[in-house]
């Protein structure tokens, strides 16, 4: 009886490990799936939908973006392959919205500006390094 279910347990361990494996799909440069000797970034599953994070090779974050119904729409964060936060902004129906920022890797601001439907509007600063 103490063996029959230790096996249940087991099995029903196992199913539910299987059940969250997901498949690994390698990109291109250009976020088109490719081999993954070809592959510059990978990310986990297929779904297009809610939270979904792209990572480069090295296994650091390259993007967190979010889907709704298939489209770019939320949050978008881009990272160096060292980790430091690049780039950041909100997507909505699949075009750039609102206030938009780029980081050096130091962290310092290097751009921030805004989009309207995905088109860059008013005035964007650009903010240099410091070369000392």
């Amino acid at each position: 009886m103490k063996n029959s279910a230790l096996l249940l347990v087991a099995i029903v361990g196992f199913l539910g490990m299987s059940f969250t494996i997901q498949e690994t799909i390698w990109l291109d440069e250009n976020l088109n799936t490719t081999t993954q000797s070809q592959a510059k970034y990978y990310k986990l599953g297929k779904k297009l939908e809610g939270n979904v994070a792209i990572f480069y090779k090295n296994r650091t974050v390259y993007r967190k973006l979010f889907y709704n119904k298939g489209k770019l729409n939320g949050k978008f964060s881009e990272y160096y392959k060292t980790g430091e936060l690049r780039e950041v902004g909100k997507y909505k129906n699949g075009l750039r919205e609102g206030n938009w920022k780029e980081y050096y890797k130091s962290g310092k601001i290097k751009k921030r500006g805004k989009y309207s439907r995905g088109v860059k509007v008013g005035i964007w600063k650009i903010f240099y390094k410091n070369v000392y």
